[in-house]
């Protein structure tokens, strides 16, 4: 690492409640400016982690996976106070994401998840590094309201929790009570050998963004940009700075810069990204998942052959002939499917949709690709013949082209929420969760809110 300084604080768009950095643009501005590493610390969130890590390798960037936690203040709890937790290392990530699961669980309040202050253990906080908060955090506010006795004691507990993983933050963006608060920490940390680092709290890549970023806060808060009333809080100092602007900034402070080095040395965290873990289906004892399924599909197809020829009115002799095409489809297709390691997700699917529609919970047809497996139609994940239709199962499975199998299955709007709790009860409410769905600010969505925080009709 040549360069003087790493960004260990910065908000995304990802962010929610606040934040501009779209994370592609932002891997390209760093390569530009040649920074060895930067960090993602969205508030109180990781939804932007995998694409953040993603475009950081791509970029030959070293991605440091973080977040700006909040925690509750119950003199004022409106007001939660800031700590940022950065991953050291595996353990560290497994700690900070079952911390901030418990602040979405556990610790809302009015929309905002919040994290207790005895959450926060040596156990659970092991393999992370934590950053003050600055001026937002519970140290900073102490010494902004001069209570250096309080700052002291607030400061020992989180030596207690993170020993030398704690660092004093200092920002420096020309937001009030920034520059006394600074000075006040330099004094703090020396009496009490804690080191510090510095940081310019990174909201937007540009000084020119800060007007789209002070809307894009407008619009989450309902607010107008005329509104003379709206907090200001934020400064248009707060872009991404390259390393010359952070060093003259702490010209007089530079082991602030030198300890960002230090912490991107220390984190290493190595994702394993497009591994597949399945819920183990629970199949009768002797059995192999594999063997279940193929069993499961072979009774199916056999129900299935007796209606078509019932429906045709096939006669004996000509029964045989017309079932071996699905036969030696059901085969193949079988063999696809265990080959991929996808058993158990059939035989998932085919439960809650079996039990759905044994408890008079509509369910459709199936749409997609999916309806081109014949396995699906005879365990009744679908209802379509798909060589009646003439459908390829290999748009839905390919062992060319490896990816997760995805039915498209319709439940009544009424109903779905009981196959939801089905679904929960059977494999553990902890181990079963519905996918997030991210709406982006995109020109035609988003002109309409422009248009109110700019006062306009």
């Amino acid at each position: 690492m040549t360069q003087r300084f790493v960004h260990l604080h910065l908000h995304t768009e990802y962010s929610i409640i606040d934040g501009t950095v779209r994370i592609p643009v932002l891997m390209r501005q760093c390569a530009e400016l040649s920074m060895p590493a930067v960090a993602l610390t969205d508030h109180g969130n990781l939804f932007g982690m995998v694409k953040f890590y993603q475009q950081a390798l791509k970029q030959g960037i070293k991605p440091i996976i973080g977040v700006d936690l909040r925690l509750a203040d119950h003199d004022d709890i409106d007001r939660p106070s800031a700590l940022l937790l950065l991953c050291q290392d595996q353990k560290g990530y497994r700690n900070l994401t079952a911390l901030v699961t418990k602040t979405f669980l556990e610790g809302q309040h009015r929309g905002v998840a919040m994290a207790e202050r005895e959450w926060l253990t040596r156990e659970s906080c092991a393999g992370l590094i934590a950053l003050s908060g600055a001026v937002h955090g519970d140290v900073g506010r102490a010494l902004v309201s001069n209570h250096y006795d309080v700052a002291e004691k607030r400061l020992a507990s989180w030596l207690d929790v993170f020993g030398d993983r704690f660092y004093l933050e200092l920002i420096r963006t020309g937001r009030s009570g920034e520059e006394e608060y600074v000075q006040s920490a330099l004094g703090l940390a020396s009496s009490m050998s804690v080191p510090v680092v510095a940081s310019n709290d990174v909201r937007f890549l540009s000084r020119e963004d800060f007007e789209a970023h002070e809307a894009r806060v407008c619009i989450q808060y309902g607010r107008t940009l005329s509104d003379t009333e709206r907090p200001k809080l934020y400064s248009e100092n707060q872009y991404l700075k390259n390393c010359d602007e952070m060093a003259t900034l702490f010209a007089d402070v530079p082991e602030a810069l030198v300890n960002t080095l230090e912490i991107a040395k220390r984190c290493n965290l190595d994702l394993k990204l497009g591994q597949t873990y399945l819920p183990a289906f629970p199949v009768p004892a002797g059995q192999t998942t594999e063997e279940n399924l193929r069993s499961e599909a072979e009774a199916g197809l056999d129900v299935s052959l007796g209606r078509i020829f019932q429906k045709l009115e096939t006669k004996a002799a000509d029964q045989e002939s017309a079932a071996t095409p699905y036969r030696e489809r059901l085969a193949a297709e079988l063999t696809v499917i265990c080959d991929m390691g996808f058993a158990g997700y059939f035989l998932i699917v085919a439960d809650f949709i079996r039990w759905s529609k044994e408890h008079r919970i509509p369910v459709g047809p199936g749409r997609g690709s999916g309806a081109g497996s014949l396995v699906a139609w005879v365990l009744g994940i679908t209802d379509l013949d798909p060589l009646e239709h003439v459908l390829l199962f290999e748009r839905f499975l390919n062992p060319e082209r490896v990816s997760m199998p995805d039915f498209d299955i319709d439940f009544c709007m009424e109903g779905r929420d009981r196959v939801i709790d089905y679904v929960a009860e059977k494999y553990g409410r902890d181990r079963v969760s519905q996918f997030i769905t991210y709406g982006t600010m995109a020109a035609r969505a988003v002109s309409g809110d422009v248009g109110s925080v700019l006062g306009q009709p």
